[in-house]
C-alpha cells in the first residue's frame, strides 16, 4: 500500500468518524428538553410576586398519557394535582400549544409547574400547531374525560375556567384555537409568548386574526435578537408585532403586552413562566394577589426590572 493510499484511508476514516459523531450528537440534542427541570432556580427576580409564581406551587403532581388516532398528535399527556380523584374539588385547566420543534414532551417542566399550582394541563406532540386544530382536540379530550365515570378526571375539570397558552408557532395556534375552532368559546383567558409576527406567519402559511380575541390576553416576547430583531432583520416577535396585535384587539377586552429583558426566543418558556402562571391564577382561579402583577397603576410588572415596554388597559 503506497503512502498516498494510507493518507487517503486515514482522511476517510476521520470523515466517517466525524459524521458518526455528528449524527450521535444531533440525536442526543433532539432528546434534550427545551425547558430544564428545576428551571425556576435560575430565574431571578427582586419582585415578590414574580418570584412566588415562578417557584412551584403547593401541589404534588401526577400525569398520564392518552394515545391519539391522529398521527400528527401522536399522544396527549395530562398533568394534574396528585390525588384530585379522591377529592370533590374541581380544577381550572390550561391547554398548551406547541412551538416549532418543541412538542409537549420537550417542555414537561412547564406543565408540571402549572399543575403544582392547581391546574389540569394538557399537551400533545403536534409539530404543526398553528391552526389550533390539535389544541381543539386537546380541549375536546379534557371535556370527554370530565364526563367519563371511569376517568380519574371525572367531574374534576372546572369547565368555566379554561385557558390556552402557546409559544412561537404555538402563539399562532393559541390565537386560532380561540378564534377559529368550534370549541374556542370555552376559553376564558389566553397567554402567548413570542408569537410569530403576522408577516412571517403569513409567509409560512400560518394566518391568524388577533382582532377576533375577546378574552383577557397577555402577550410577551424577549428583547434579544431572535425575537426583537435588529436593523437588518425583523425578528420573530419584535416590539412592533406586540404593539400591532395589542392595537388590533378591542379596548373592551382586557389586554397587556410586555417584553422580558435579556431573554430571547427560546428562553421565553422558562423566563416568562412566573407571570404566565400569575395570569392564569388570577383569571382562572380568582387569585387576587396574582392580579396585583397586572392590575392598576401599581401593578408589579410596571416596576419590575425584568420587564420592559409594558402596555395594558386594566
Amino acid at each position: 500500500m503506497n503512502k498516498f493510499l494510507k493518507i487517503l484511508l486515514i482522511v476517510l476514516g476521520v470523515i466517517v468518524s466525524l459524521i458518526i459523531l455528528t449524527v450521535l450528537f444531533l440525536f442526543w440534542l433532539s432528546k434534550q428538553p427545551a425547558v430544564a427541570e428545576r428551571y425556576w432556580e435560575k430565574v431571578t427576580s427582586d419582585k415578590i410576586l414574580e418570584q412566588k409564581y415562578t417557584n412551584p406551587g403547593d401541589y404534588e403532581t401526577a400525569s398520564f398519557v392518552k394515545l391519539s388516532d391522529d398521527e400528527k398528535i401522536g399522544q396527549f399527556k395530562i398533568w394534574y394535582p396528585a390525588g384530585i380523584e379522591e377529592t370533590d374539588n374541581t380544577c381550572p385547566a390550561v391547554v398548551m400549544v406547541n412551538g416549532t420543534g418543541v412538542p409537549a414532551s420537550k417542555y414537561e417542566a412547564v406543565f408540571e409547574h402549572l399543575a403544582s399550582w392547581g391546574f389540569i394541563v394538557i399537551g400533545n406532540e403536534d409539530g404543526s400547531s398553528w391552526d389550533g386544530v390539535s389544541s381543539a382536540k386537546s380541549l375536546e379530550l379534557l371535556l370527554e374525560l370530565n364526563k367519563e365515570e371511569d376517568s380519574m378526571l371525572y367531574g374534576k375539570v372546572d369547565v368555566e375556567n379554561i385557558g390556552v397558552a402557546g409559544h412561537s408557532q404555538g402563539g399562532v395556534g393559541a390565537i386560532n384555537a380561540v378564534a377559529n375552532q368550534e370549541n374556542g368559546h370555552m376559553y376564558k383567558a389566553i397567554y402567548t409568548a413570542s408569537t410569530t409576527h403576522i408577516d412571517l406567519a403569513n409567509a409560512l402559511s400560518w394566518p391568524y386574526d388577533v382582532s377576533k380575541i375577546n378574552i383577557p390576553y397577555f402577550m410577551t416576547a424577549g428583547t434579544l435578537q431572535a425575537d426583537a430583531g435588529n436593523e437588518k432583520d425583523a425578528g420573530i416577535a419584535p416590539l412592533s408585532s406586540l404593539q400591532a396585535n395589542y392595537n388590533a384587539i378591542s379596548e373592551e377586552t382586557e389586554k397587556i403586552y410586555a417584553r422580558r429583558v435579556n431573554a430571547d426566543h427560546g428562553d421565553m418558556l422558562a423566563q416568562a413562566d412566573g407571570y404566565m402562571t400569575a395570569w392564569f391564577m388570577y383569571y382562572l382561579k380568582g387569585d387576587e394577589e396574582a392580579g396585583k402583577v397586572f392590575i392598576g397603576e401599581d401593578a408589579e410588572i410596571l416596576s419590575n426590572q425584568n420587564w420592559t415596554d409594558v402596555e395594558k388597559n386594566n
